[in-house]
């Protein structure tokens, strides 16, 4: 097994998960709902600047993805839960656990859970207090 060394490797990881979860049930609709497929290259590049900042902390992303995570649960009507982060959780470290192993593959998985837990929490602090 491999460890993550380089952008190159961020970027398989964050390619082979994503082509995961286009696929997967729960999440592939909500996912291929509100990213076109014009807009996937661009959308795959910024994830992986943002997972290239969080293992190797060099600042390239730029964005808001709290307000993307708001947004999207504004458009299902508050309905994403515990079970579609738990979902996303299992794919990205399934994905990981294939292509890689060290450090910076657990710090991923660290960061994700962190991540995860500090997304679901803003969507729901964010949701009109009738949806909690």
């Amino acid at each position: 097994m491999k460890t993550i060394e380089s952008r190159k490797d961020i970027k398989l990881l964050v390619d082979t998960f994503y082509i995961k979860i286009r696929k997967e049930e729960t999440l592939g609709p909500i996912f291929n709902k509100h990213i076109p497929e014009t807009n996937w290259p661009e959308h795959l590049e910024k994830l992986t600047d943002f997972w290239e900042t969080n293992l190797f902390g060099i600042p390239k992303f730029k964005g808001n993805p709290t307000l993307k995570h708001v947004n999207v649960d504004k458009g299902l009507h508050h309905k994403v839960d515990q079970v579609h982060f738990g979902l996303w959780l299992q794919l990205w470290f399934e994905t990981i656990d294939e292509l890689y192993t060290g450090d910076l593959a657990i710090k991923a998985k660290e960061a994700s859970r962190r991540m995860a837990h500090g997304q679901f929490m803003a969507i729901w602090n964010q949701r009109p207090k009738t949806q909690q």
